[in-house]
């Protein structure tokens, strides 16, 4: 069973930058496609990002692009969403996903370990 903890979020002024870990244990990592996706109080779970099991793609809802970057490190079975530029319509509760294969995905269903999320909030 694989276990997903997040860490890194916060309070942060419009403007600002946060770093969010996912920490993997208790199972295969370096193998599987890894994502980021956030919900907001009375919303659906949204995809923000993905990238591949070696880490040569990365994907990107519209809205973060080119403010978001997501990364991995296989060695340490963790996988960072590095925010910058966080406007206040970024506020939301941050997930990572394992995903069920080496594919990145954009859908909630693509994954199948989720951690507990992470609270961003973002004031203007």
């Amino acid at each position: 069973q694989v276990q997903l903890v997040e860490s890194g979020g916060g309070l942060v002024q419009a403007g600002g930058s946060l770093s969010l870990s996912c920490a993997a244990s208790g199972g295969a990592f370096s193998s599987y496609a890894m994502g980021w996706f956030r919900q907001a109080p009375g919303q659906e779970r949204l995809f923000v990002a993905a990238i591949t099991w070696d880490g040569s793609s990365q994907y990107y809802t519209d809205s973060v692009k080119g403010r978001f970057t997501i990364s991995r490190a296989n060695a340490k079975m963790t996988v960072y969403l590095q925010m910058n530029s966080l406007k206040p319509e970024d506020t939301a509760v941050y997930y990572c996903a394992r995903g069920r294969t080496s594919i990145a995905g954009r859908s909630v269903g693509d994954y199948t370990y989720w951690g507990q999320g992470t609270q961003v909030t973002v004031s203007s």
